[in-house]
């Protein structure tokens, strides 16, 4: 399942923030916001990670709550139809997209550092970009400064964690180039 490059990331505060912004910026903006280009933001997400063009592999995870079907503000959207083993290719490399339900008998918090370890003990996998829920970054900070050997980004929209080895990026850039918000608009 795992690639030298992984993204994996908590699909509903994904899908909570472009909501968040695409609600802001259409008021600033005066102009509709369409959905978030998922595509383009895992182009996005790999550069800011430190991937750059060429021939590479790329496997974007999302993690959801079982009882959502498809992303509500992104396209592709649809967890099943649209997500799960689809894959798109690009100056990038192979992006494989996966969507995974987060089941009754743990938590998306255990879950997602549940797969996070299996990432960081994968020998084939060399980059992570990460990106989970506020609520349980410090979790995921800690999980990641128990492994040095492998490049991690962690993605937020908050302050950076302070003692975190590993860069940290706000996921707002990625999210507003998804979104088709161009900085010349912001004045």
């Amino acid at each position: 399942m795992w690639t030298e490059n992984v993204i994996l990331a908590d699909a509903d505060y994904l899908d909570r923030v472009a909501f968040e912004l695409i609600v802001n910026f259409e008021r600033m903006l005066g102009r509709r916001v369409p959905p978030a280009d998922l595509c383009h933001m895992a182009d996005c997400l790999a550069l800011d990670g430190g991937l750059r063009p060429g021939d590479n592999e790329t496997t974007f995870v999302l993690l959801h709550d079982k009882g959502k079907k498809a992303l509500a503000n992104f396209k592709p959207a649809d967890y099943e139809t649209e997500l799960t083993a689809q894959a798109f290719r690009d100056n990038l490399g192979e992006f494989v997209l996966q969507a995974f339900p987060v089941e009754d008998i743990v938590s998306k918090e255990a879950f997602f550092i549940q797969s996070l370890e299996q990432a960081l003990t994968a020998k084939e996998v060399k980059r992570l970009m990460i990106i989970p829920d506020e609520s349980y970054r410090s979790a995921v900070a800690k999980t990641m400064s128990a492994v040095d050997d492998k490049t991690q980004t962690l993605f937020s929209m908050l302050e950076p964690l302070p003692g975190l080895r590993h860069p940290q990026e706000l996921l707002g850039y990625a999210m507003m180039s998804a979104l088709g918000i161009r900085s010349e608009e912001l004045g």
